[in-house]
């Protein structure tokens, strides 16, 4: 169409893209040359549907081609679903190995991690077992003196001696040497120091034939074995008497002994103790201290009292 000249149709008739459309080109529609009039220019347009995806595409003229990338040939586009197979799937892996070749990355140390966790829980471990013993340490040792210190259950029963001491079986019949009865010239005092029954009182006079000091006792738990305790004093020197159990001469003889090393002539220094084992009945018993032929009986005696079993 030249200028003065409208041809076969009017302007808004003219489509400047026809020569892309298959009804354009059989009209005679052709594609402008030189690049739309801008000099230098390619003209690259092409029909639709002409070009070809994936194919190696030609370069114009005056335009160099362009390297593809690691060697390949073609820098043209192509849509990864028209290549065969697909699109390629890429697969990242790690490995805990030391080689850099093959695309291979080198994954976390897990060994390393792993030894250093071990080495974090010993040191932890290790501290609380210093800080127990140090605990323990502190103690100044009163956890095993509290050990060694018996308890009310545990603690040994103090076991009398002929040499003196208290005895504490208070269950059993015990008696002071004015309930006691008398025969004799036996006879009741006070005027010595150091008797342990009350008042201080004593029976003394046991020094003549025939002398004696009996005991009656009720409430024997049952029969069997015992054994009689006598408080006395001597003047220094050994003494002993006859024992009678419930009208039963014993052959032993109550040792009335100077167990408290006593000068001689002084009774007030030789408070003591001594015991007989004897044989009761369940009940009513009767004890008899006597002197009889044969004894030396200057000594004074304060209490008379019962431990159950023969002591040893």
């Amino acid at each position: 169409m030249t200028s003065g000249n409208n041809g076969g149709t009017t302007p808004e008739d003219d489509d400047p893209f026809g020569y892309l459309y298959a009804d354009g080109q059989a009209n005679g529609a052709q594609p402008p040359s030189g690049g739309y009039g801008y000099p230098n220019t390619v003209n690259r347009v092409r029909t639709v549907g002409q070009r070809q995806y994936g194919q190696q595409q030609a370069a114009p003229p005056g335009i160099p081609q362009q390297p593809g990338a690691h060697g390949q040939s073609g820098a043209h586009y192509a849509a990864p679903e028209t290549l065969p197979g697909g699109a390629p799937t890429t697969h990242v892996s790690y490995s805990s190995g030391s080689g850099s070749g093959g695309g291979r990355g080198r994954g976390p140390n897990t060994k390393g991690l792993l030894i250093g966790a071990i080495a974090v829980v010993a040191a932890v471990v290790i501290g609380i077992s210093v800080a127990m013993l140090g605990g323990e340490d502190n103690t100044g040792g009163s956890g095993d003196q509290a050990k060694t210190t018996p308890t009310q259950s545990e603690a040994a029963p103090s076991k009398p001696t002929q040499g003196g001491g208290a005895e504490t079986e208070a269950e059993l019949p015990k008696a002071d040497a004015k309930t006691l009865a008398l025969g004799g010239s036996a006879a009741a005092a006070s005027d010595v120091k150091g008797a342990r029954s009350d008042g201080g009182v004593y029976v003394g006079g046991l020094n003549q034939a025939g002398s004696s000091l009996t005991w009656s006792m009720n409430g024997i738990p049952k029969s069997g074995k015992y054994t009689v305790y006598v408080g006395y004093s001597v003047p220094g020197k050994d003494m002993n008497a006859t024992l009678t159990v419930n009208g039963t001469a014993s052959t032993t003889p109550v040792g009335l002994k100077n167990w408290a090393n006593a000068p001689e002539g002084d009774f007030e220094k030789g408070w003591t103790k001594t015991y007989n084992w004897i044989q009761l009945n369940k009940g009513t018993n009767t004890v008899k201290v006597s002197c009889e032929q044969g004894n030396q009986c200057d000594a004074l005696i304060d209490q008379v009292w019962l431990v159950k079993g023969w002591v040893k």
